[in-house]
């Protein structure tokens, strides 16, 4: 791709002004053909339904730490939180806590992803979901692999627990990772004694 772009390059210098105007449009050309990623599985509405199911009432659940919790949350997750403002989407049916969801969009490489991290109404992963993912498909982890992440503690969501990585799509398995446990921490320190 370099060598093409720097032959292309050379010849443009060389050029005449209408073969310059040629190279130009078919550089043009081969920026807009050129492959760009970047798909969209689910709207937030889409979303609630698969997390909830149909008929559920979702309410949200704004969450504003202090700084001492923002501490805590940091030390739990081992991330650091970029907002100190954070919404958690309460599913109910029947007056009955389903669950916590939580839409965490956050860079994996250079481009954006969309997690939805479903807890049970103890705080523990019922279930992930790509909602968007920017990044070339291959580095997108399949959904089975996110079954590693259910049912399980916080600390035992680490590679050095028995999570198993994917080659080839480190930084997004990490990434999900490290989205889990901060959902996670906030649902420990701002949510779990509030709620029920």
């Amino acid at each position: 791709m370099i060598v093409k772009f720097l032959s292309v390059y050379s010849l443009y210098k060389m050029s005449n002004l209408k073969y310059k105007k040629k190279l130009i449009l078919t550089l043009l050309l081969f920026a807009i053909i050129s492959p760009s990623y970047g798909k969209i599985y689910y709207s937030k509405n889409e979303a609630m339904e698969l997390a909830f199911g149909k008929g559920a009432v979702v309410e949200m659940l704004s969450l504003f730490p202090t700084e001492a919790q923002l501490t805590q949350i940091e030390k739990l997750a081992r991330v650091k939180m970029e907002s100190s403002l954070y919404t958690f989407y309460v599913g109910k049916k029947g007056g009955k806590i389903l669950g916590y969801a939580a839409i965490e969009n956050h860079t994996v490489r250079t481009k954006p992803e969309t997690l939805l991290v479903l807890l049970s109404p103890q705080g523990l992963v019922k279930v992930i979901h790509t909602l968007a993912f920017h990044e070339p498909p291959e580095y997108q982890p399949p959904q089975r692999w996110y079954q590693q992440l259910y049912k399980r503690e916080l600390d035992q969501l680490s590679f050095r627990a028995d999570i198993q990585g994917i080659t080839g799509a480190t930084l997004s398995t990490r990434s999900a990772i490290n989205i889990t446990r901060k959902v996670m921490a906030i649902y420990q320190i701002l949510v779990k004694d509030k709620q029920h």
